[in-house]
């Protein structure tokens, strides 16, 4: 048996890298899983390559996360598809790096919009069923970024505004049976930070190769690596956890 067999696991912004991680996770251990993305297309796609389990089913669905309508269409057809929903990981981002004096104000807007705004609709539009059960599990993702990261003040302000929602979440869902937990992740090798290396007009493994050696473990981490926390946090061996927030970095901020 799995962890997560009967469940329903919602997963934003899942078509790639760590989204995609996660919902692989949650559909090897047994969960019906909802990919939801802005590109509709990329997310059935991606919902078509999930290891699903017997009885267990996967879509993708999709959504605008910082659109109140798209969001609350999106999570009632994930009701209806799949029978309802358990489980929330508010994984969707994008960045829009510059240093402040470069950064425009949709730059900051846009980051905002999908980080923090985006993890406030989808937990609004789910809460509601989880109430309502008495049973929820929200995960969201934060970053190291949170304490500060030169060009990445939108994204910086984002991510620890991540945190503060997760602990406010905490308190007040806690007494309606569901959890709130943030995960922060460290340097992933993902499209992402290959989009950065390219940026920096530096080769992709020696990008990767000068981050490992910024961090105690010696290496970079990986989608799997948050997909096992935030797997962790969602299951109900963590059901005396609420309002935290659990870096996975390889031990990057302990110096």
């Amino acid at each position: 048996m799995g962890r997560f067999d009967g469940r329903v696991a919602v997963v934003t912004g899942a078509a790639r890298g760590i989204g995609f991680g996660t919902a692989t996770r949650f559909a090897e251990e047994g969960a019906s899983v909802a990919i939801i993305d802005l590109d509709e297309s990329a997310a059935a796609d991606a919902a078509g390559r999930l290891p699903v389990v017997d009885g267990a089913k996967a879509v993708g669905i999709g959504a605008d996360v910082s659109n109140a309508e798209s969001v609350d269409a999106a999570v009632e057809r994930v009701v209806s598809e799949l029978g309802g929903i358990h489980v929330l990981v508010n994984n969707a981002g994008i960045t829009r790096d510059n240093l402040l004096f470069k950064m425009t104000e949709q730059d900051w807007d846009l980051v905002m919009g999908v980080h923090l705004k985006g993890a406030f609709l989808m937990t609004k539009a789910a809460q509601k069923h989880f109430v309502e059960q008495k049973y929820g599990k929200i995960v969201n993702l934060s970053s190291v970024s949170a304490l500060g990261n030169r060009g990445q003040a939108n994204y910086s302000a984002a991510k620890m505004g991540v945190q503060g929602f997760t602990r406010t979440l905490g308190i007040e869902l806690g007494p309606f049976g569901i959890n709130a937990n943030a995960v922060a992740p460290g340097f992933i090798a993902t499209e992402m930070t290959d989009a950065t290396a390219a940026r920096l007009k530096m080769d992709v493994e020696e990008f990767r190769k000068l981050n490992a050696e910024a961090n105690p473990v010696r290496r970079v981490g990986f989608p799997e690596d948050i997909a096992a926390a935030v797997a962790f946090l969602a299951s109900d061996e963590a059901s005396y956890i609420t309002g935290q927030t659990l870096y996975v970095d390889g031990g990057a901020k302990l110096g």
